[in-house]
């Protein structure tokens, strides 16, 4: 018998999405155990969809080979993140989350593209040798990303460092009470200095590309509404900046496309062989700034309600066009 203590990154959550991050045991058998008491939670029978509280002990009757990952993975983990170099552009930090300024090619998180070095190990790794994360005191929770970025754009990512953070900020952002602010850099001039745009977003899967609707939208398109105003002009482009008042994948590049304006450097939405002459290697496209803007209880986070941050325009590569 193995007994599990519940720490404060662990509570919250359900017994079985607990289980099932903590131990090497199949679907199946885990709802069969918990039927079959083999798995109590303070030595009473467990519901599957149970809350589990800070101080509750879960008692596993099980087989020693469920318990590889927790005896094994925390050392492994312990000894690549003691390895790697955690550069970080940190635009803020504090006890609960951090800012990273994310520059274009760097993955978020695991992909085809890179596997190893990613935003979300060299933050783990920045913890790790600050002391701050130790992946062998944790069952269930190492530092995660609120938001993602893509690949090859650039801006800010934010990262909660406990658990309690990181519920109350992937609800935020589910709620959007996080405004998101963007900068980029688009052909030609558009007609009108400030819009928003309205439409209709469906996306390929097997491309990775998303179509835009202005009606009649097929079956499975999501609404999409997107706010611009042109900031400055230089021959043949503008650079505008953009609010998402809804977050769909490559709104900004797809919806700029749509109405002629496609964005410096996006092959994807765009023809950009003269853009990569001018040494255009991403789209020109950057997540410059965001506003804490809760309209309910923030709890832990509270402090940051109405506070804002940005990244500088001379830190972003493709304004020096417009600047000069």
């Amino acid at each position: 018998m193995r007994e599990l203590i519940i720490g404060k990154n662990d509570a919250g959550q359900r017994l079985d999405k607990f289980i099932t991050k903590t131990l090497d045991l199949p679907t199946s058998l885990l709802y069969k155990s918990i039927r079959l008491k083999k798995i109590k939670v303070n030595r009473k029978r467990a519901e599957i969809g149970m809350i589990l509280s800070e101080g509750d002990t879960i008692q596993c009757f099980l087989a020693e080979e469920f318990f590889a990952r927790l005896d094994g993975i925390a050392d492994e983990r312990t000894v690549s993140l003691g390895r790697i170099q955690p550069k970080l552009d940190i635009v803020y930090e504090d006890e609960n989350i951090i800012l990273i300024n994310k520059r274009p090619g760097v993955s978020v998180h695991e992909d085809e593209h890179n596997a190893l070095d990613t935003l979300i190990t060299r933050v783990q790794a920045y913890l790790y040798q600050s002391g701050e994360y130790d992946p062998t005191s944790e069952q269930s929770f190492s530092p995660a990303l609120c938001n993602r970025i893509d690949r090859n754009t650039g801006g800010i990512v934010i990262a909660a460092k406990n658990a309690e953070a990181l519920r109350i900020m992937n609800e935020k952002i589910k709620e959007r009470e996080i405004d998101k602010y963007y900068l980029a850099a688009i052909h030609g001039v558009p007609a009108e200095k400030e819009a928003t745009l309205y439409g209709y977003l469906i996306k390929d899967e097997k491309t990775n590309q998303v179509r835009v609707y202005a009606k009649n939208p097929p079956r499975g398109a999501k609404e999409i509404k997107t706010r611009y105003k042109v900031i400055a002009t230089s021959k043949d482009t503008s650079l505008v900046e953009v609010e998402l008042l809804t977050g769909r994948t490559h709104q900004i590049r797809a919806h700029m496309a749509y109405i002629g304006h496609p964005l410096v450097g996006d092959g994807k939405y765009g023809i950009n062989k003269a853009d990569r002459e001018r040494g255009y290697k991403y789209q020109a496209l950057y997540s410059y700034k965001l506003r804490f803007a809760f309209k309910t209880d923030a709890g832990l986070l509270s402090y940051l309600n109405g506070r804002e941050f940005s990244i500088p325009n001379n830190e972003i590569y493709f304004t020096k066009d417009f600047f000069r």
